[in-house]
């Protein structure tokens, strides 16, 4: 069996990589050439645990990388899948730019899988009309992994593949089965497509219960997270945490496709994403509050340490520092805070440095937005410092948290 994985990011790639340690003929492909130029010299495009041992095992294997789609019996398309900010709705366009190359090298009787999260009718709407009088099957295999743990939600997450027939499903079943060691549902593509995007919309309205709370406790002078603590104790009660926001790639966009197609049957789902977006605001002002407490003038005396959205990995996408920033940027303050991240090497945002005790000399004001290991399991470098803790890592005395 050939396979062509289209997409050599944060899910294409180590399903790629995966599947040739496998046993399986891998091609991985992206039109990024300096990427593919760094995966031929065996470089390492991004932080994880244990991709460069699968790497080395995968290039054993015989994967190869290429800019070019590849002729193959299975292609798996895994690109971006962003949101119009305007409409909410998906903008397809990666995926729609990926299926007709595929269209135009594949031989009748291949399988296009659409890996990447779609809202539901993706395929119907704007992969489907593509394919004209070519004989494909289609199917979607939503992704199911987490940054800092790709490797092994891979192999025992449970997948769902929705096809068209259950011959086509059973083929793409049978290709997963050869590293995913959890059960694999099979059912239509639409259910596949919004099941997925109904996981992350569960969570993200969960989330958002959290960080309401957290502003209601706040309000009125409690500790949220004793209230959630003891709440939880509850059999039938799963409160998750507040935080400075929600980012990555999932839980922060998938919500609006919901939204965007159905604006009047997702009032719950609209505000969910209201109040997580509107996270970054609230630690702004919390800042402003201990600034202003503590007699500190400057933004220039305050410390942003995390730049990625989640703890020991470095993807910065949708990152409530980000946001967070842009806010300030919007609000023209006479200085900016100092940021540090040690898993971003390279230079981000204005006033950006790379050395931990660069950025605690710079800091009067430390603010926890992501709970790094490295700065968790080192709470004596704070202890001279004000700290605000987003992310209720610290048990220190007298710090802030949300």
């Amino acid at each position: 069996m050939r396979v062509n994985v289209i997409g050599m990011g944060y899910i294409g790639l180590p399903t790629a990589l995966m599947m040739a340690s496998h046993g399986v003929n891998v091609v991985g492909t992206d039109y990024n050439k300096n990427l593919v130029d760094e995966l031929q010299k065996n470089g390492k495009v991004f932080e994880e645990k244990g991709l460069s041992e699968l790497f080395s095992a995968a290039v054993k294997a015989g994967i190869r990388f290429s800019t070019e789609y590849q002729k193959a019996d299975i292609y798996i398309v895994s690109v971006p899948t962003p949101y119009l900010k305007k409409s909410r709705k998906i903008d397809p366009k990666y995926v729609v730019a990926a299926c007709k190359s595929v269209l135009e090298i594949c031989d009748d009787g291949a399988i296009l899988v659409v890996e990447s999260t779609i809202s539901p009718g993706t395929i119907d709407h704007c992969v489907r009309p593509l394919i004209g009088g070519k004989k494909i099957r289609l199917a979607h295999a939503p992704e199911r992994i987490i940054p800092g743990n790709m490797l092994h939600e891979l192999v025992h997450n449970p997948r769902t593949i929705g096809a068209d027939d259950k011959e086509t499903a059973e083929t793409v079943r049978s290709l997963y089965a050869s590293f995913c060691e959890a059960e694999i549902v099979l059912t239509d593509i639409r259910t596949a497509e919004m099941s997925k995007v109904v996981e992350n919309t569960y969570r993200d309205i969960n989330i958002a219960f959290a960080n309401e709370l957290a502003k209601i406790c706040h309000e009125a002078g409690m500790d949220v997270y004793e209230v959630i603590r003891i709440a939880n104790r509850h059999p039938r009660v799963n409160i998750l945490n507040p935080g400075p926001g929600v980012g990555g790639h999932c839980i922060s966009v998938d919500p609006w496709f919901l939204v965007g197609d159905f604006p009047n049957l997702t009032p719950l789902i609209h505000s969910a994403r209201n109040v997580n977006d509107s996270m970054p605001e609230y630690v702004y002002n919390r800042i402003c509050e201990i600034m202003a407490e503590k007699q500190i003038s400057s933004f220039s005396r305050v410390g942003l340490y995390g730049l990625t959205y989640k703890e020991n990995v470095d993807d910065t996408r949708e990152s409530p520092t980000l946001q967070l920033l842009e806010l300030l940027e919007q609000k023209h303050l006479d200085s900016a805070p100092v940021v540090y991240d040690p898993f971003v090497n390279k230079d981000m945002v204005p006033n950006q440095v790379h050395d931990l005790h660069e950025f605690l000399s710079k800091t009067d004001l430390f603010v926890l937005m992501v709970g790094h290991s490295e700065i968790t399991n080192r709470p004596e470098l704070l202890s001279e410092k004000t700290v605000l803790d987003t992310r209720n890592v610290f048990s220190l005395e007298g710090i802030y948290k949300l």
